[in-house]
């Protein structure tokens, strides 16, 4: 399947020459301290949890304030001696108030992902048991970089896990194009139907003998966060890339998985490393690219589409930034397919590392100096300033 792309060339001119036209977003600092946050997870109540790198959970609330004790330490366990190594993500589960499930995914001792359960302490909601640990999968990784991490159930819930292609450059093993190999895939299991885990039954690859049955997608570089838009179920991953192009992906809400991005065979939509390709007919191409020129380039993080009420500029948008240079952008697909790019903001290079939502739809970004902003249009607040309309979450569980 092919899609309409929007391409930077023109807009990337433009920017060099002309600067920036006037920001449409800002950013509110709410907290700051954290040490390497990479990512903010709601569970649907007024509490965010920072998941730091060296392998702490904490918990904040929308106003900043921080819990004293982390809601889950496991540094023990995690290597995070190198820049992409870590813990590097987190999920509850959609039965979270009943069972206490949670999901991390962090990089062992060994240099190796892990992607394993835990469980809330039984006497107080705001602590994991550090000791409840089950392993639901251990991936071997070649080298430091390249991870991935990222971890979030879906609309039909199940488990999602993005997986980087293994690392070095130009991915050497070509294992984003192994059906046998977990690295460069998104994979999708059942948390629920046995332990370790189930194959859904609905998954592209089952009972083909050359891709493993839990992937879900492959042909993936290192996909640095992705995200189900919470109104229609879409799913957007954002796809870092090698020394040219950066890429965002997107699958409408159900479809039948199976796709092929095409890394090493291509990077964007350019070839990279023919050697060995399948037809490119089977690559399915991304719905928007952005070149490495200037202020155009470097690693793309993936966000949200933004789905709460006080930024009504923003309603619909897939808004997304740069980790290399600090450029937010914001993508809509209409209903014939097409495309629509914007850029929000130059807001510099702070680094940012990961996007997230609160309970109501309300949008968040962590930068590696260990600041958490919340994201505010000044579109919308030329119209209402004070950006009026209390919001009430249910007791925490």
């Amino acid at each position: 399947m092919k899609q309409l792309v929007i391409v930077c060339y023109l807009i990337c001119y433009v920017v060099l020459n002309n600067g920036f036209a006037q920001d449409k977003i800002t950013l509110v600092e709410v907290a700051s301290g954290f040490n390497t946050p990479v990512g903010l997870v709601h569970v649907g109540d007024a509490r965010l949890f920072i998941v730091e790198k060296d392998g702490y959970i904490k918990i904040m609330d929308t106003t900043g304030q921080v819990l004293p004790d982390p809601f889950l330490n496991i540094d023990g366990k995690v290597n995070s001696v190198a820049s992409e190594r870590g813990l590097l993500g987190l999920a509850f589960h959609p039965g979270y108030p009943d069972n206490g499930f949670f999901f991390v995914n962090y990089t062992n001792s060994g240099g190796h992902t892990v992607v394993a359960r835990y469980v809330r302490d039984s006497l107080d909601s705001n602590l994991g048991d550090p000791m409840s640990e089950t392993i639901l999968m251990t991936v071997t990784q070649p080298y430091n970089n390249h991870n991935g991490g990222h971890l979030a159930f879906g609309p039909d819930g199940y488990l999602y896990i993005g997986l980087g292609d293994g690392g070095n450059a130009g991915d050497p093993g070509d294992r984003a194009q192994n059906g046998q190999e977990r690295l460069g895939k998104m994979m999708r299991i059942d948390v629920d139907g046995a332990l370790p885990f189930a194959i859904p039954p609905d998954n592209p690859f089952i009972g083909n003998d050359t891709i493993l049955e839990e992937i879900w997608a492959l042909g993936l570089r290192n996909p640095w966060r992705y995200s189900f838009d919470r109104l229609t179920g879409d799913l957007w991953i954002a796809d870092v890339g090698q020394g040219a192009w950066e890429e965002v992906d997107f699958q409408p809400f159900g479809n039948a998985g199976g796709q092929n991005y095409g890394w090493r065979c291509k990077e964007g939509l350019q070839n990279y490393n023919t050697s060995g390709c399948p037809s490119p007919d089977v690559f399915t191409d991304p719905v928007y690219v952005y070149g490495h020129s200037g202020l155009c380039g470097g690693s793309v993080t993936g966000g949200f589409v933004y789905r709460g009420s006080r930024n009504p500029y923003l309603f619909g948008k897939y808004v997304f930034t740069d980790y290399c240079n600090g450029i937010f952008r914001s993508i809509v697909i209409d209903g014939e397919g097409n495309v629509e790019a914007e850029e929000l903001a130059n807001l510099q290079d702070q680094q940012f590392t990961s996007f997230g939502e609160d309970a109501s739809g309300e949008l968040y970004v962590a930068a590696i100096n260990g600041t958490i902003y919340r994201v505010e249009d000044l579109i919308s607040a030329v119209d209402d300033p004070d950006r009026t309309g209390e919001v009430i979450y249910p007791n925490p569980v």
